[in-house]
């Protein structure tokens, strides 16, 4: 059973642009046609030819949502996502105004930075020039959505790379369970940013074909774009209203191991993932489903299914995975949002999507990843982990709206 004393927080209402389309629901029919391929960056390719990107459609850019150059990228999309998650709830504007914004981003808005501040071709990443001389902070994401909201709680951006959201998501349910806000709107943004993409690839951690998690022929990584976005209730201020789910429990630590190495013993990402099992009240048998941090890096895959080994036991091989990175790509410090949307859905509709299929398992990671169709959620909880660069780690347990 879950502590007495731990206050619930309820999904009320969900919102996501990404390269599958700019809603929840497209998000939700992508994911379970399995059919998503990243594409080259403009501007980028011709330099560094192995790197592409999981991009957003332009009809998805939010553009239509505030003039143009006024947002930069991941405002537009996290200021889309965000009313599609407000209209989803329900939320009436005097519930909005009293909202606080928490969202947590990797490199914010650094995309219109990188040509310098109103230079020839400045602009917020996607070709849409800055206003002369402007040279806006790069993690001002929630004020931004919070300002085109009138959102008067408190707006936060977090930022401890690809954790961002994840610590986002913690901040979020700890202001509702003191007390300082019975509604936030819990996400996390990225837009594709030339340097970042380019530092990876000569990191060597870019894989030049597709995001392919656990697979034997996995090169590396490949970043995705775009936005996912929850609204986070009290029980009060979520009665009456269908809900998602709520969040259980979460979780987070920074073990200090290496700058961007994860530690190849894993003990810090087992001691999260069992608090946040506590606080829960959950236990290795009452996960459903597992939504793995996967980020097709071959340290991350392998620390990551031994830590799943540990914290599962025998039921590490009868427990199935969603390995969302291989539809979306990595969204770095929106990561751990999108797959706390996934989880909602998973758990609305006590459903696993068919994991897009691998050309070989890499057998240091046999894990169990379901591709023939899909799979149905037998226990109606979902465990998600988000692990970044610093040692940042994360883990929550999403479960069913019923007591």
């Amino acid at each position: 059973m879950r502590p007495s004393a731990t206050p619930d927080v309820f999904v009320t209402g969900i919102g996501a642009v990404s390269c599958l389309g700019a809603t929840a629901d497209a998000f939700w029919t992508g994911l379970k046609a399995a059919a998503s391929r990243p594409t080259p960056v403009p501007g980028l390719t011709e330099h560094v030819p192995d790197v592409l990107a999981y991009q957003v459609p332009d009809d998805g850019t939010g553009t239509a949502s505030a003039p143009s150059g006024a947002l930069g990228r991941a405002a537009r999309f996290a200021l889309t996502a965000a009313r599609e998650a407000i209209a989803d709830a329900g939320l009436g504007s005097h519930e909005v105004s009293e909202a606080a914004v928490v969202i947590g981003t990797a490199v914010g808005e650094s995309g219109g930075r990188e040509e310098g501040p109103g230079g020839e071709g400045a602009g917020d990443g996607d070709g849409t020039p800055a206003a002369a001389g402007s040279w806006e902070p790069m993690f001002s994401v929630a004020s931004a959505v919070g300002a085109e909201l009138t959102a008067f709680g408190p707006n936060i951006s977090v930022s401890n790379a690809c954790a961002a959201s994840g610590y986002a998501l913690s901040v979020a349910v700890d202001l509702i369970r003191r007390g300082e806000a019975d509604t936030v709107l819990l996400g996390g943004a990225e837009g594709i940013s030339r340097v970042p993409l380019a530092s990876f690839s000569r990191l060597g951690a870019a894989d030049p074909e597709t995001c392919r998690p656990f697979d034997a022929g996995r090169r590396g990584t490949v970043f995705g774009e775009g936005a996912a976005v929850l609204v986070l209730q009290s029980a009060r201020a979520a009665a009456g209203r269908p809900v998602y789910g709520r969040v259980l429990g979460t979780a987070w630590s920074c073990d200090a191991h290496h700058p961007t190495a994860p530690d190849p013993g894993g003990e810090q990402l087992v001691r999260v993932a069992r608090a946040a099992l506590a606080e829960a009240g959950r236990g290795p048998g009452d996960i459903g489903c597992v939504v793995p941090h996967g980020t097709g890096t071959r340290q991350n895959d392998v620390v990551e299914y031994q830590v799943l080994r540990e914290l599962l036991a025998d039921r590490a091989a009868h427990t199935p995975l969603f390995s969302l990175k291989a539809f979306i790509g990595h969204t770095a410090g929106a990561a751990a949002a999108f797959a706390a949307v996934s989880a909602a859905l998973m758990v609305r509709h006590r459903e696993i999507p068919a994991n897009i299929a691998l050309a070989q398992q890499d057998p240091e990671c046999p894990v169990w990843l379901p591709q023939d169709g899909p799979t149905a959620l037998r226990q109606p909880n979902v465990l998600v982990n988000a692990y970044a660069f610093g040692g940042s780690n994360f883990t929550m347990v999403f479960g069913g709206g019923a007591r």
